[in-house]
Order: structure tokens, then sequence, then C-alpha cells
């Protein structure tokens, strides 16, 4: 069995984890519990982390029959982080543009002069170091939805939106490098109408859940990924639209992407997970699509086997937050 992604799961209140091969058949590896846990056990025996895990492979499992968790997570949620990069897809200016362009007054607005940053310089030769893109934080560990559950908004949300992505998945190893896993599909999910009131609101509209689709792929990203993007509502499909990611369809490389957030030092923790969304250039939002409570998201890409859904809930209104005094 050649080994292409692996998952975790819960099986009757025990966690395990499975390989994945092509077709998307799957058996469990033995011994391991979390990917995580397998990826430092593949590091210190110094294997890849596909290699290691087809050396360990058990019976078949049948996904249909267990619960299916993020490809990763950490024991202590404060010990992964979920951050982002936007503005990195070409053609995902167009529906920021407009968002942000009524705010300006000059004939770029600071959306089109960082798509362009990354259009002019965003894949640089020869290894070299490249323009830094748009950065943004999402939140700990305790922000990923598993799939098949609820993203729920909080009450004072303005909307609840998709945005179907590629994240790559990393770990800090002892001496402080970061080693990428793999890569999984996800729902990014932010608040659209909060940025697009003011643009110095986009921190606040990204501090919302996110989703990633069970599988951890291994290897190298497809420079030419194509999905599709789904709203479903009422079991009908409402909205449906293809993405394209992987850098044939972006303007900057993975490893640029990764150089600047990995430059900084605090984000090279030896144990810590990352969690890091590349952005999109598929949104319902730009086309006018407004979500509702009950809708269910649907994202899929080849060469991932499993889609990642996710339905939408708000949260109950806590009132203001008050702070006491010591």
């Amino acid at each position: 069995m050649t080994v292409i992604s692996l998952v975790q799961f819960n099986e009757g209140g025990a966690r395990g984890v499975a390989a994945l091969d092509q077709t998307g058949a799957a058996k469990r590896v033995t011994g391991a519990s979390s990917t995580r846990q397998l990826a430092l056990d593949a590091i210190a025996a110094g294997q890849g982390l596909a290699a290691f895990a087809a050396g360990k492979l058990g019976d078949a499992v049948d996904l249909s029959t267990v619960a299916l968790l993020s490809p990763i997570d950490h024991e202590d949620a404060a010990h992964l982080l979920v951050a982002g990069t936007g503005l990195t897809h070409l053609g995902s200016a167009e529906g920021r543009d407009k968002m942000h362009k009524a705010a300006t007054s000059g004939d770029l607005t600071d959306s089109m002069r960082m798509f362009l940053m990354g259009v002019e310089g965003g894949k640089p030769a020869d290894d070299g170091i490249g323009a830094q893109p748009e950065w943004f934080y999402k939140g700990d560990g305790q922000i990923l939805v598993d799939p098949g559950q609820d993203f729920t908004m909080p009450a004072f949300a303005e909307d609840g939106g998709e945005e179907p992505e590629v994240a790559g998945i990393y770990l800090i190893d002892a001496d402080g490098t970061p080693v990428r896993l793999g890569f999984a599909i996800g729902n990014e999910f932010s608040d659209h109408i909060t940025e697009r009131g003011n643009y110095l609101w986009l921190a606040h509209s990204k501090l919302r859940q996110a989703s990633l689709g069970p599988e951890l792929l291994l290897g190298d990203l497809p420079q030419d990924l194509r999905g599709t993007s789904r709203i479903v509502r009422n079991g009908e499909t409402v909205w449906e639209k293809p993405f394209l990611s992987g850098e044939t369809n972006m303007s900057h490389t993975i490893a640029n992407l990764e150089h600047h957030h990995f430059k900084y030092g605090l984000f090279r923790r030896p144990g810590d997970i990352h969690v890091h969304f590349f952005g999109t250039a598929t949104l319902s939002f730009s086309d006018g699509f407004a979500t509702q409570e009950g809708d269910v998201f649907e994202v899929e890409a080849k060469p991932f086997t499993l889609p990642v859904r996710n339905g939408l809930t708000r949260a109950a209104d806590d009132g203001k937050t008050k702070v006491k005094a010591l």
C-alpha cells in the first residue's frame, strides 16, 4: 500500500490514526493515536512520515463507521497556532478590492497594492526571499472544528462566510526547525461584512472558527489543485463554484509564504503545531450571496479523497463582557 494521506479518528472513545492510499482505502497505523506523535516518532527514527506510517500498517479501517477528527491537533490547544495569508491567489484581489474601494481616495486600494506586490515579487528566483504577503492570526487549537461539526459564529458576528483553502500543517522540531507534515483542505471561515465595514477590522473578522478536511496529504502539494466549494440549504445546493489553488494559481510560492511566517522566532517554539492557511480567490460573499443559520458548507478537491463539511449556527448572546478588577 502506498500511503498518500493520514486521518485521525475516534472509535468507541479510543483514538487512532489510519493511512489512506490513492483510492481512499484505509488501514490502521498500529500504535498511533495522533498524527503529531506519529510525526515525532518519524523524526526520531530519521524517516519521512509516509514511509514511517507504511511500516506500521495494520488492519483495514472502515472510515464510515468511525468519527473523523481534524487531521492534526495538540493535547494543549495553546500550542497549536492557526494563522494565514491573504491576497496570494491570482484573482484574489478582485473581491477584496471592491470591498475596500469606497474607503480609499486613491486609484489603488491597499489590497490591490498588496496583491500586485505578490504578483511582481512573490515567486523569487533561485530560492530567494520574495515579497512579504498579508498575514493574519485566527486563534489557537480551540478554534478548529472537526469535520462534520457545526461552525458557531459569535452572537455579535455580522456574517459567517466560507473560505475554501489549502492549509500547510507544520511541527516545530526540537532544534526549532519548522517541519512540514503535509497539507489539508479546509474552510477558513470569516466575517466578511465586518471586514467590509473597515479594512482595519480585518483582524476582528478573522477571529472565527475554522475547519480542516480529515486528510493530511503527505508529500508535495499539486501545482494545479482544483476543487469545488458549495453551500447546501435545506438539502439543496444554493451556491457552488470551483476554486483553484497550488502554485500555478498563486502569486506566491509556498516556500515564500512559509519563510514570511516562520521568520519570526516566536513561531519556532519546539513541539508547537502550526496550521497556516494559504488563501483563496473564491467566496460566495463576493457573489452577493448571504449565508444563513442551518446552511452547510462543503469543500472538496482532488487528490484529497474526503471532503470537509460544516454546518452554521450562532452562539447565544452573552451581552457585554465584564472585566473584574483585582
